[in-house]
């Protein structure tokens, strides 16, 4: 009876140790869509050294996953996974916001800067979001070369 005694404490033992020294095991969270730009701010979102953001944020407006792009071509094809959460898992509704801009501040949006509002909700696995980034900041400013716009020249 001692022997067992000693046997099944050192197994306790172990097993407790290899317990409590095993990593976390993370969530499984994934979505993945396709972010367009409305024609008219096309231009401006494909310009040289923009960043475009996906931020996926919980019932409460506080991020809880990001995703960065390097001068997107619309539409822009995105997937997300863990690798991209800020926080440990999330289990809820999300909601999916994309953020254009070349300055690469997210948060407080600045003059020129696109974006979209939706009011969807999404949950973790989604593979159709399609985010349409149709408002901008501001006023406008063309992209590229101006010479030569009407209301440039109408000043004069």
């Amino acid at each position: 009876m001692r022997i067992f005694l000693i046997i099944f404490t050192l197994a306790v033992a172990a097993w407790g140790t290899w317990t409590l020294n095993k990593e976390p095991v993370k969530q499984g969270f994934n979505l993945a869509g396709k972010v367009e730009v409305a024609p008219r701010l096309l231009k401006s979102a494909q310009a040289n050294n923009v960043s475009c953001s996906i931020i996926v944020k919980n019932e409460a407006d506080v991020p809880v996953a990001i995703k960065r792009i390097i001068n997107p071509q619309f539409p822009q094809e995105f997937s997300m996974d863990n690798s991209d959460l800020l926080i440990e898992g999330y289990q809820g509704n999300l909601k999916v916001e994309v953020q254009i801009n070349s300055h690469g501040k997210l948060g407080v949006l600045q003059s020129g800067d696109i974006f979209s509002e939706e009011n969807k909700t999404y949950v973790s696995g989604q593979k159709d979001i399609v985010l349409v980034a149709d408002k901008m900041m501001g006023k406008p400013t063309l992209a590229g070369n101006n010479r030569g716009n009407f209301f440039r020249t109408a000043a004069r």
